[in-house]
């Protein structure tokens, strides 16, 4: 038996980070992974989707290069040189992370962990053998996969995952998308613009289930106008076929019964914890009935020496909510009073425009009964749009009446991410629209569009510009 004073399971985001802090810090640190050297992010996940849907953006410019001027010969998509460029990223982030590695002495083992006892681990190398290791700290960066519906028919398609579109070497002819949130919107527009036909199929009546009615609608149209087949409220009924062959999606909708016909698709229904099947129970960590683990709001488990890391551990399923896991346990583990319950989370989906949110939402705010003053304004009143001829989306403020303080922010719309985040350090200072309505921000920029926002304010509340 191998003893260590800390051992991180998964290479995710929060994990590494921890792992390479108590490292550098003096303290026998080692890390198990599965597979994926820094964790799903920088290797199938966020930075390879982005990396992609950037090509499909460079795609769309030259499709439309006539509306700016240019003009250009016949094009087509090298989708094998789209995923080269993938690749060739990808590759040098898990040499930077092998470096950091050795930088900071964290000693990284490729295998797989099982619980044998409260807190020691066999592990099942992945170039053979075992190692036997026990942790006077564990913490577990499980992550999560994606879910497959229990649609019959549908495991037997052979459908994608994120994993598998971001690997293909040919396009689809028809790519039929099973979800309409995050995942599944990115993917959509970006093989559309590489001219492959989609049909996205969503089980409620609106995409972005969880945005906002407005927001979803305003995306909505943006894809359709784009050429997407978007069917809301679709019970599926069946799958035929395998992907990447042809598929047949027989599906129940308000209009009757439809079918579509596709030769790929494209699962993008959520996320199951990667907790089955280690030993959770020898360790005397419990979920909650459906695999994701229980912990406070110190992200400690129900195990005493062991905390969770990330969307496993009920987080947000955001890289940057892993990395800010990282700092809560840091900071506990040197005395501190780190919690999860009040951050403040942003979120962007990466469709173009982007759509992105912080705070309040006018949804949430309805279903809590808080009162609140909405400022709104369509994109195009932000001059920055007219010179880049991308004036779709709007931008939304949500209000306290009594002080004018920020509350919420939701925006669909060029760089929609980047302006977010000059509105959440307001929100963080508990600064008022004052602050932004009379900033003097670049122009022509996106973010002066925020002068315009909250010019269009009307309270009669007195609010400090604090």
């Amino acid at each position: 038996m191998e003893h260590y004073k800390n051992v991180v399971i998964g290479s995710g985001e929060g994990g590494k980070y921890l792992a390479w802090h108590l490292a550098a810090a003096g303290e026998q640190t080692i890390v198990i992974e599965r597979r994926w050297i820094g964790g799903s992010c920088p290797n199938i996940n966020c930075l390879p989707a982005k990396n992609e849907i950037w090509s499909a953006k460079v795609a769309d410019l030259v499709h439309h290069a006539g509306a700016f001027g240019i003009m250009t010969g016949p094009t087509s998509v090298n989708i094998e040189g789209v995923r080269k460029r993938k690749r060739d990223m990808v590759d040098a982030l898990v040499a930077i992370h092998v470096s950091k590695y050795q930088s900071t002495g964290a000693e990284l083992v490729m295998g797989e962990a099982k619980f044998t006892g409260t807190k020691t681990l066999e592990v099942r190398l992945n170039d053979g053998g075992t190692r036997m290791i026990a942790g006077e700290r564990i913490f577990l960066n499980l992550g999560t996969h994606a879910a497959i519906p229990a649609v019959p028919g549908l495991r037997e398609a052979s459908p994608m995952t994120h994993i598998e579109i971001l690997e293909l070497d040919r396009l689809p002819g028809h790519l039929i998308v099973i979800g309409g949130g995050y995942v599944g919107m990115e993917f959509a527009q970006a093989y559309r613009r590489f001219v492959s036909a989609v049909t996205v199929v969503q089980t409620t009546p609106q995409i972005l289930p969880k945005d906002d009615p407005d927001v979803a609608e305003e995306l909505r149209k943006i894809l359709a106008a784009d050429g997407i087949d978007i069917v809301t409220s679709a019970e599926i009924l069946k799958v035929e076929g395998v992907s990447g062959a042809e598929v047949r999606v027989m599906l129940r909708t308000p209009e009757g019964e439809t079918v579509r016909t596709g030769t790929h698709i494209l699962a993008a229904t959520g996320r199951v914890p990667n907790t089955a099947n280690i030993g959770l129970e020898v360790a005397g960590v419990e979920t909650d009935g459906t695999g994701w683990l229980k912990v406070n709001d110190r992200l400690e488990t129900t195990a005493p020496g062991i905390w969770a890391i990330g969307e496993v551990a009920g987080s947000p399923q955001f890289t940057h909510a892993s990395l800010d896991d990282f700092r809560i346990i840091r900071d506990n583990l040197a005395g501190g009073s780190r919690s999860t319950s009040d951050r403040l989370m942003p979120s962007c989906l990466f469709t173009d425009p982007q759509v992105a949110h912080v705070g309040l939402s006018e949804r949430e705010a309805h279903r809590q009964g808080v009162p609140v003053y909405i400022a709104k304004i369509p994109m195009a009143s932000v001059l920055r749009t007219r010179t880049i001829g991308e004036t779709h989306g709007f931008m939304k403020a949500l209000l306290d009446p009594k002080d004018g303080r920020i509350l919420g922010f939701t925006m669909v719309g060029a760089e929609a991410g980047e302006v977010m985040s000059v509105v959440q350090m307001v929100i963080h200072a508990g600064g008022s629209y004052l602050t932004l309505r009379d900033a003097v921000l670049a122009h022509p920029t996106m973010s002066e569009g925020l002068n315009v926002l909250f010019s269009s304010v009307r309270l009669t509340a007195t609010a400090t510009a604090g």
